[in-house]
């Protein structure tokens, strides 16, 4: 009795110093954040509100709320439907070209499946550079080479869209079961029939998952890759808002909320139906 009594105040003081270093702690990890916060605000230069900001937000605020409705079809020439299924077609073509091309590079990066960790490596490494740049300035480097127009806006968002993929994918291999990879592996199958027979079947769903999702994010990205020419949507908008046409903004707005609404709904029911 008299042992045990002896042992509660020295517990107690353990766990009230554990409690104060966790205070020092949160304390000093809070005045680093708020340090760095003023140190940014420092930097900052604000001149003012122009003398036409509330002219201007009202025009827009007017615009957004009496859409240019006479913009989503036009017989003989472009408007909101071809611009938005031009958005559509690029972002699959984008993803369909990524999610075939990363497949070689994430059973490169794979440590499960490439002989040395050097080798592994390497491909972590390229798929690490691959995905560095943003999609709109490998959009920019694409128009320079081929021209501007959707073709660009497709190998921007491909190439892009392999680092991204390529990395989740071979996260997939190498959380694969190895059971009937050695199973196989014992009964004398070669590398191709270990492949086939016990790789592919565990991670194709997975694959295909992570494509429809990278796909919701493509038509995000597509919509923006017209601002710098390379097809899509982005094309009449950039145009509409250097001549301040509001109205147009708003319907062009408008039809990417929707396009964007509907693709998620029908990307998340198919990603359940495989999963």
């Amino acid at each position: 009795m008299n042992r045990n009594t002896s042992l509660k105040p020295s517990s107690t003081l353990v766990s009230a110093g554990s409690a104060l270093r966790s205070r020092i702690r949160f304390g000093l990890v809070t005045l680093v954040v708020i340090a760095v916060y003023w140190w940014s605000i420092q930097g900052m230069h604000f001149e003012g509100i122009q003398g036409t900001a509330g002219t201007v937000s009202k025009s827009i605020l007017t615009g957004f709320l009496h859409p240019d409705w006479s913009f989503v079809y036009i017989p003989d020439g472009e408007d909101l439907l071809r611009g938005l299924l031009d958005t559509l077609v690029i972002s699959v073509l984008g993803t369909v070209v990524a999610a075939v091309v990363c497949i070689p590079f994430a059973f490169w990066a794979s440590s499960n499946m490439s002989r040395g960790l050097a080798l592994s490596g390497s491909g972590k490494l390229v798929l690490s550079v691959i995905r560095v740049f943003p999609e709109i300035i490998v959009a920019i480097l694409f128009i320079k080479a081929v021209g501007p127009g959707s073709f660009a806006g497709v190998l921007a968002l491909g190439i892009h869209s392999v680092g991204m993929l390529g990395k989740l994918y071979s996260e997939t291999i190498e959380s694969i079961d190895r059971g009937p990879q050695e199973a196989l592996i014992a009964s004398g199958a070669n590398r191709l029939q270990v492949l086939r027979y016990a790789v592919l079947p565990q991670v194709i769903p997975q694959f295909l998952s992570y494509s429809l999702y990278r796909f919701e994010i493509n038509i995000r990205s597509a919509t923006t890759l017209g601002l710098v020419g390379a097809g899509g949507i982005g094309t009449p908008l950039i145009f509409a808002l250097q001549v301040r046409n509001w109205n147009r903004v708003g319907i062009i707005l408008l039809g990417i909320i929707v396009l964007v609404i509907l693709t998620d709904l029908i990307s998340g029911w198919v990603r359940r139906k495989i999963i």
